[in-house]
């Protein structure tokens, strides 16, 4: 890959394949030397935050020439966003998008990969990790949904009130108080963002796939299956921890608990920084997790004959 900008242009990435009986979209980019073997050689998949409007593009696309240097980079549309399918949700959000990515990943024929994901994002990367852990090397998680457990701050968090807010009142105003949640900067807040963040989240299908997809969190029956910092003991992947010390979704507290039960868990706070990292704390954050990623060695399987 070049490091001409139209090479990393959203329409010169744009793919979809089917995955598991729907149909995803997904941006990918890869090193100019193949193959790479930065990280064991394992392709990075990167999972987006669950706000309205929020795609693949939206979360990553200003990080994917960097990560693209490095590892053969898919930023995927989650199902119910972007440009993805919106069928409605089975069981647990976290399960049922967990799911249809390893779908897609058996259509593209990768075996395992790393996974970076933000909030929503986290918590489908923690679930496929936990449900396919020998699909998985190394887990990158930001402020992750499901993981995070608050300690000391309400419950919703203003974030989270500001996109059920949203929900109850989709206009640009609504979403505008949602997006100024997400970062300490507000001049990151442009009048372009909210434009096309509002442009998807009330494009055909949207509200109804947010509808469903929060549901399977407020649904008794499908809810548990969503609280993912009680199953945070099982997980035996090396795992980064990132989180925006001034987050207002997911605040800092909610670290913690995961922090303390996954034996191979690290935190990195970047400070004057909210619940977008990739973005606000741009540099940091691509150096951060970059160093991590590299530091896989992928292992031959053991012969079985010992």
């Amino acid at each position: 890959m070049t490091n001409d900008s139209h090479a990393f242009s959203k329409e010169a990435t744009q793919r979809s394949a089917k995955a598991g009986g729907i149909t995803l979209a997904y941006y990918e980019a890869t090193p100019d030397v193949q193959p790479s073997t930065v990280g064991g050689g394992l392709p990075l998949v990167m999972l987006h935050g669950g706000g309205p409007g929020a795609s693949a593009w939206s979360n990553f696309g200003s990080a994917l020439p960097h990560f693209a240097a490095h590892f053969r980079t898919l930023l995927v549309d989650q199902p119910g966003f972007g440009a993805s399918d919106k069928p409605e949700v089975v069981g647990n959000y976290y399960r049922h998008a967990a799911d249809h990515v390893v779908a897609l990943l058996d259509e593209l024929g990768i075996d395992k990969v790393h996974l970076l994901g933000n909030s929503l994002g986290g918590g489908t990367a923690m679930r496929l990790a936990l449900a396919y852990p020998e699909r998985v090397g190394r887990l990158v998680l930001m402020g992750p949904g499901g993981l995070s457990l608050n300690l000391f701050h309400a419950d919703p968090t203003e974030g989270v009130q500001r996109l059920m807010d949203f929900g109850a009142d989709p206009t640009r105003e609504s979403l505008r108080a949602f997006i100024s949640t997400m970062v300490v900067d507000q001049s990151l807040v442009t009048d372009e963002l909210v434009e096309e963040r509002f442009a998807d989240a009330t494009a055909p299908g949207a509200q109804e796939a947010m509808r469903s997809m929060g549901m399977s969190f407020w649904n008794p029956e499908t809810a548990e299956d969503g609280m993912l910092w009680r199953e945070a003991h099982r997980l035996r992947k090396h795992t980064l921890l990132t989180w925006g010390r001034e987050d207002r979704v997911n605040p800092l507290d909610g670290a913690m608990v995961a922090l303390k039960l996954i034996p191979k868990a690290q935190l990195h706070v970047f400070p004057n920084c909210g619940h977008w990292a990739q973005i606000e704390a741009a540099a940091e954050f691509a150096e951060i997790t970059t160093a991590f990623l590299s530091r896989h060695v992928e292992r031959p399987p053991r012969d079985s004959k010992g």
